[in-house]
């Protein structure tokens, strides 16, 4: 947490104050810590801008996630407020310590239970949030394309031991949605097995193609630009944009009906590396930039981006956690309103 907290001129209204304002400590290492390849791979610069935006963009190849998100329509209307909650969950799964990360953990889920049950329109089958499949798929597509954004440009592929640490701790962050984590696969083998299963499952409509595209409009995610600001917003926005594109298989553009030139794909990819080996060596300046684009998640990712060392050093699984902060695990919990669901359905 930043000690300045939200008050008018303070360091959350204000970005640029995020490169000096003193910075609380987290109370614990959360479920990973430094040394974890999570730490490693999620933190570069890469993670919290191309390599999110791939993923929320992936996602909406699922027809019931897509009815889901079209159904409450906060991505048209709420674009950056969505976002900010969005990004700032898995900062604090990432990055929080776990008290903040297993009570954000319940809490929304109690959002999904409320807002993300109904039908699939094109099947007519149920859909629900917080289904363990598709939560799965949620998840895995947001680790593997933070890791894939990471080896593409940033500074490469993992090294074999850190691949199977970065897989082991994928399960671990698993436990905090109700996918089962012994359905996460362990291997890089075992994720593109994965992927290759549920492609057959995967489809974009019309509504998934507009929303894929809304998606990849990063201006959606912006706070009010005035005066010289219009033109670097084009830019990032333009940057942002071609970069995600340019790490999206075709088979993936061609769904979503995305089009982009062979030489875009190599032009962002000979700029992306520079631009982003710079911003890694400045933790205050990418602290900046998150502040500006995620009010919400700078708090969270402010102890690790300046380096400040947690209260407790420990670092706690996330079943020691629930138990201590006595939080209800995501199993006990989706049985719990589940139940609720289904009863409300019957009356």
């Amino acid at each position: 947490m930043v000690s300045t907290g939200g008050e008018p001129g303070s360091a959350r209204t204000k970005p640029l104050a995020w490169l000096t304002a003193p910075v609380e400590p987290a109370g614990d290492n959360g479920f990973f810590g430094p040394g974890s390849v999570t730490w490693k791979v999620w933190g570069y610069p890469t993670g919290l801008s191309v390599g999110f935006q791939r993923a929320v963009v992936i996602e909406e190849l699922d027809p019931f996630l897509v009815a889901s998100v079209q159904h409450t329509g906060k991505v048209y209307s709420q674009a950056r407020t969505r976002y900010d909650h969005t990004l700032a969950y898995f900062a604090t799964v990432l990055f929080g310590d776990t008290e903040t990360a297993t009570k954000a953990s319940a809490v929304l889920m109690k959002i999904h239970a409320k807002t993300g049950v109904g039908i699939e329109p094109v099947s007519g089958l149920p859909y629900e949030a917080n289904d363990p499949d598709s939560q799965l798929w949620i998840h895995l597509t947001a680790w593997h394309s933070i890791l894939y954004v990471y080896e593409q440009f940033g500074p490469g592929p993992l090294s074999d031991a850190e691949e199977n640490q970065f897989w082991n701790e994928c399960a671990v962050a698993a436990q905090l949605q109700t996918c089962d984590p012994n359905k996460v696969p362990r291997t890089r083998e075992g994720i593109r097995a994965y992927f290759e299963d549920i492609r057959p499952r995967l489809a974009a409509s019309e509504v998934t193609q507009q929303m894929m595209d809304h998606l990849l409009n990063a201006r959606v995610m912006y706070p009010p630009l005035l005066g010289k600001l219009g033109p670097f917003a084009w830019v990032a926005n333009k940057f942002l944009r071609t970069a995600t594109i340019a790490t999206l298989p075709h088979w993936q553009r061609d769904l979503a009906a995305i089009h982009q030139s062979r030489m875009a794909d190599l032009s962002v990819r000979l700029l992306a590396k520079p631009v982003f080996w710079t911003l890694s060596k400045s933790g205050r300046l990418q602290l900046a930039l998150l502040a500006w684009l995620s009010p919400m998640t700078a708090p969270v990712a402010a102890p690790f981006l300046r380096k400040v060392a947690a209260r407790d050093p420990r670092t706690l699984s996330p079943a020691e956690a629930f138990a201590r902060w006595k939080v209800q695990t995501p199993a006990e919990l989706y049985a719990q309103l589940h139940r609720r669901t289904e009863q409300h359905a019957a009356e």
